[in-house]
């Protein structure tokens, strides 16, 4: 049984929500406004607070943020009409829990809701008690990355979607997986590529699949989501996700229930969701390739995460960090940059970004005679070549790719569309090319 305040100036849907809460074992304190709503708050404990966003006087927004500051454990749901759903993104990143569209749904589907977020509530409390004292895992170095390490830091204690914003190669991943780290989630970390698989493989990576369902399919298979359970779902590339599957994953995110291909069986996501792209979604909800209300539901709490030409203050002890590791892979543990290695490091631009500069070091330490690295194995192809000399067939492609990624804003698709070639290809070269 929860103490449970709930506010709204409409009585009708105040009852509603009151008597099906009620009804389900829940002591229910009423308030017709956000200043009433404060004054109960200032009386009373609560542990959940569902509050309507448009209000006379004190708005739902402005309720929430001030019950964050006086009730830190309080979780709220925001209720909110139909077509304003960016508002209720607004209410979440100010601290609610999860929002829900009016006219409101059936009453077990509001309980579902409530008890949704009572049970993330005590499991908070429960972590909370036990976890030791930590720093966050990311160690990329000085000022550019800060904010994004407490950004991080901050939303891990929480079960807000995040969604990662950045260039290809940036470390869009290792900041997932520092983020899942942090949560104190018991299950795995599990990521998949939107872009890589086409929209029926990506459909059954997502969801599953029974014996069956299609020709192949000769066992149950569990998806990506169910191995995830009680852990975190990364979903990288998220813009490049096919239209007939974001409506599907858009149902996931909200009622976090799902069946897999060719079952009737309803399964529950119990998942963190965290997804990443080097688009701009915002810019593809209106040429409408991206629907707004996925958008709105994975823009919860936006990171970006800079480029590596501009964190050139941690170029020197990001390259530590990669060294250490790549040492480790190939036991050796002394691998360290020669002073004129650090400088050619630092006047490159690395377009690839953390990635690129990885490989490069990887590749010079291979290269290497010993465990101190000179700037001469750091040359890639590019550096090296001969500016008089016309470029090679593999230099003009990679040029090429550079140029149609420029023009269409890392958009891949409309990228490979241009180039004339498919966009698993387009990854391919990608790869090949060390671009990221």
């Amino acid at each position: 049984m929860a103490q449970i305040l709930v506010v709204d100036d409409e009585a009708g849907v105040r009852s509603f929500v009151a008597d099906t809460l009620q009804l389900a074992g829940h002591e229910v304190v009423q308030a017709d406004s956000g200043e009433a709503a404060a004054v109960q708050l200032s009386k009373a404990q609560f542990h959940l607070m569902l509050t309507d966003l448009k209000m006379p006087g004190m708005s739902g927004i402005e309720l929430v943020t001030h019950a964050k500051a006086t009730q830190p454990e309080l979780m709220s749901i925001v209720l909110t009409a139909h077509g304003t759903v960016g508002t209720a993104v607004k209410a979440m990143r100010e601290g609610a829990y999860d929002f829900l569209e009016k006219p409101l749904p059936s009453p077990k589907a509001l309980r579902a809701v409530v008890d949704r977020a009572l049970n993330h509530r005590a499991l908070e409390t429960k972590v909370e008690a036990t976890r030791p004292a930590a720093s966050p895992t990311l160690s990329w170095g000085a000022s550019a990355m800060v904010p994004v390490v407490e950004a991080l830091s901050r939303v891990a204690q929480t079960n807000a979607t995040v969604l990662l914003l950045g260039e290809s190669g940036v470390g869009k991943e290792v900041a997932a997986k520092s983020l899942h780290e942090q949560s104190g989630r018991n299950g795995a970390f599990v990521a998949v590529n939107c872009a890589g698989l086409n929209a029926n493989l990506l459909e059954s990576e997502l969801f599953g699949h029974e014996r069956g369902a299609f020709t192949g399919a000769n066992a149950r298979k569990r998806g990506r989501i169910e191995l995830a359970e009680g852990g975190t779902f990364f979903l990288d590339e998220i813009g490049e996700l096919a239209p007939e599957l974001q409506a599907k994953l858009l149902r996931v995110l909200q009622e976090r229930r799902y069946e897999r291909v060719g079952g009737t069986q309803t399964l529950t996501a119990d998942v963190r969701w965290v997804a990443a792209t080097n688009r701009d979604l915002e810019q593809a909800v209106r040429d409408g390739s991206f629907r707004q209300d996925l958008y709105y539901r994975l823009a919860v709490f936006p990171v970006k995460v800079p480029p590596l030409r501009e964190r050139t203050a941690d170029l020197e002890p990001l390259c530590a960090s990669l060294l250490k590791r790549i040492g480790e892979t190939l036991g050796r543990r002394q691998l360290r940059l020669g002073p004129e290695a650090l400088s050619a490091i630092q006047k490159r631009d690395w377009p690839g970004n953390v990635r690129e500069l990885a490989n490069a070091l990887e590749r010079a330490a291979i290269l290497s005679r010993d465990d101190l690295i000179e700037a001469n194995w750091l040359a890639g192809p590019a550096a090296s070549r001969d500016p008089s000399q016309p470029p090679t067939m593999a230099e003009a492609e990679r040029d090429a790719i550079a140029r149609a990624l420029a023009h269409f804003d890392g958009n891949r698709r409309q990228s490979a569309e241009h180039l004339g070639i498919g966009l698993r290809t387009l990854y391919d070269k990608l790869a090949r090319y060390e671009m990221g």
